[in-house]
C-alpha cells in the first residue's frame, strides 16, 4: 500500500537555514531575525520561476512565509514545444506559437502580482534546437520574459534542491531523478550533511517527447497490435539503458535500502493511477511513498494498451496518453540500475529549486 510522509522526510536546509521547522542554527523563532515590521515587508514581497520544458511550460509565483514559501499563484500548460525536434533539430512554428501563448499568460500574471524577483529558464529543447536562440529572442520581445538555457548539471541541482525534502531517512547516497519532456536527469546525492551534496549526476537525451518520437507505436491500427506494441516498448527501454550504462556503471554497489525519488509528470502520473484517482489531486500525490513493484506492473500495462485505451483512463486523458508509455520505458530502466523497493513521488522540481535560490539571495 502507497504510504505518505506526515511531514518532509528531512528539513530543507539551504546554506545553514532550514525551509520548514526548527532553524538549522537552533534559534528559537524570533531570535536574531529583523524585527516584525521588517518581516512583514520581506513576506509581502512576491517571487516567481517559470520552467519551460520540452512538453510543459510551468509558472509558480510564491512569497516568503517563515523559513519557506506560500504559494500565491500558479500556471502549468502543456505546448510541446519540442514537438518534431528529433526528426528536424528546430522548434517548429507551431510549436512555437502555441508557447508564446503560453508565456503570454505568464507574462499577465507576473505584472498582476507584482513580481519583485524572477527568473525563467529553459531546458533541453531550446538547448537542442539550432533556433533555441532565435526562439529566445521572439520570446521576449512579444512577452518580454526572457529565458535562460540552463545547462542539464543545472538543471540536475534545481531538481534536487526543490524536491530533497521528500528523500526517505538513511545514510547511504540517495538517487533522484527527473523525467522530463527532452532528457531525463539522474543525481546521486549524499544527504547526511544539512544541505543533500550532489556526488554524481547524470543526463540522458531521452524524455517522453524525444523518445515516443524516435521509437514511440503508432496509434491503433498502425502500431502492429499487442506484438508491435511489445517490440516498441523494449526498444525504448534499449534506447534509455544504454544511454544510462555509463552512470549506471559508477553507482555504488550494495546498498541495503536504496532510496529513490521521483519528480516529473511520468511518476505522478502513474501515482494517480496507483491510487485509482477520477482526477489529478497534487495533495495526495506529492509525497507519496509507492512500491516499486507496483509502478512496474502499471507501466507493463499502460505499454501493452494502445493509445485509444490509454486515452480512457483518468489522471492520463489524450494530452498524455501518447507519451506516458515513454515515461514508463524510462522509469522501468531506472528501476533497474537501481533497484529500489519503495519510490518516492514529488510534485515539485525546478520552479520550487529556483524560489529557494531567489529568496536565499534576496535576504
Amino acid at each position: 500500500m502507497p504510504v505518505r510522509q506526515a511531514r518532509p522526510a528531512r528539513s530543507a536546509p539551504i546554506h545553514g537555514r532550514e525551509v520548514r521547522g526548527k532553524p538549522a542554527n537552533g534559534r528559537k523563532p524570533g531570535v536574531g531575525r529583523p524585527d516584525k515590521q521588517a518581516s512583514r515587508g520581506r513576506d509581502s514581497r512576491h517571487f516567481a520561476a517559470l520552467d519551460l520544458g520540452t512538453n510543459n511550460c510551468r509558472l509558480l509565483i510564491a512569497r516568503p512565509q517563515g523559513e519557506g514559501f506560500a504559494v500565491v499563484d500558479a500556471f502549468s500548460r502543456i505546448v510541446r514545444l519540442g514537438e518534431g525536434l528529433a526528426k528536424s533539430g528546430r522548434l517548429s512554428d507551431a510549436a512555437i506559437d502555441r508557447t508564446i501563448v503560453a508565456l503570454k499568460i505568464c507574462a499577465e500574471k507576473l505584472k498582476r502580482r507584482n513580481v519583485t524577483l524572477s527568473r525563467a529558464v529553459a531546458t533541453e529543447a531550446c538547448r537542442r534546437a539550432e533556433n533555441g536562440a532565435e526562439f529566445i529572442a521572439r520570446a521576449y520581445a512579444e512577452t518580454g520574459i526572457l529565458l535562460d538555457i540552463i545547462t542539464a548539471e543545472e538543471e540536475a541541482r534545481l531538481a534536487v534542491l526543490g524536491c530533497h525534502t521528500l528523500i526517505e531517512p538513511g545514510e547511504d547516497p540517495a538517487l533522484v531523478f527527473d523525467i522530463g519532456g527532452g532528457s531525463t536527469e539522474l543525481v546521486l546525492v549524499d544527504t547526511r550533511g544539512e544541505v543533500p551534496h550532489v556526488l554524481d549526476w547524470h543526463s540522458a537525451p531521452w524524455g517522453v517527447v524525444s523518445l515516443t518520437e524516435s521509437a514511440g507505436h503508432g496509434p491503433p491500427g498502425a502500431d502492429g497490435g499487442a506484438d508491435g506494441r511489445a517490440a516498441a516498448y523494449a526498444q525504448m527501454r534499449s534506447l534509455v539503458a544504454n544511454s544510462m550504462a555509463s552512470f549506471a556503471a559508477r553507482l555504488p554497489r550494495g546498498i541495503a535500502v536504496p532510496r529513490l525519488l521521483g519528480t516529473s509528470g511520468t511518476v505522478t502520473t502513474l501515482a494517480s493511477v496507483h491510487l485509482g484517482l477520477t482526477h489529478y489531486d497534487r495533495s495526495q500525490v506529492d509525497g507519496l511513498i509507492v512500491p516499486a513493484a507496483a509502478m512496474r506492473r502499471i507501466s507493463l500495462d499502460l505499454s501493452s494498451k494502445d493509445l485509444n485505451e490509454r486515452a480512457q483512463l483518468p489522471c492520463i486523458g489524450t494530452e498524455r496518453a501518447d507519451l506516458v508509455v515513454a515515461g514508463c520505458a524510462i522509469l522501468e530502466t531506472i528501476l533497474d540500475l537501481w533497484p529500489a523497493e519503495r519510490l518516492g513521488i514529488a510534485d515539485r522540481g525546478i520552479r520550487e529549486g529556483i524560489l529557494r535560490r531567489l529568496m536565499e539571495s534576496s535576504s
